[in-house]
């Protein structure tokens, strides 16, 4: 039976590549943050320039939906109430 252990102090990487690889790792990695940031930055702005151009704000827009909803639940449970009467 043949020996398959390798010693590890055979192993020897080239310490210069590891460092020059996890520089531009490293590097890259702030690229990448950087151009998220100004991605999101710039999602941001449009969808504040989209919605500050509705007619109706947002905020208006919710109450309308909340009314509306109150109007068909209390709708709904007089129906039922007449329908169980």
């Amino acid at each position: 039976m043949a020996n398959t252990q390798i010693p590890w102090r055979e192993f020897q990487a080239d310490t210069r590549m590891l460092t020059i690889g996890a520089a531009v790792a490293g590097a890259g990695g702030l690229i990448w943050a950087a151009g998220t940031a100004l991605f999101l930055v710039s999602v941001a702005r449009a969808g504040r320039d989209w919605v500050g151009r509705w007619d109706v704000p947002p905020s208006e827009m919710a109450n309308r939906r909340l009314r509306q909803a109150q109007l068909a639940a209390q709708a709904g449970r007089d129906a039922w109430r007449a329908q169980g009467a």
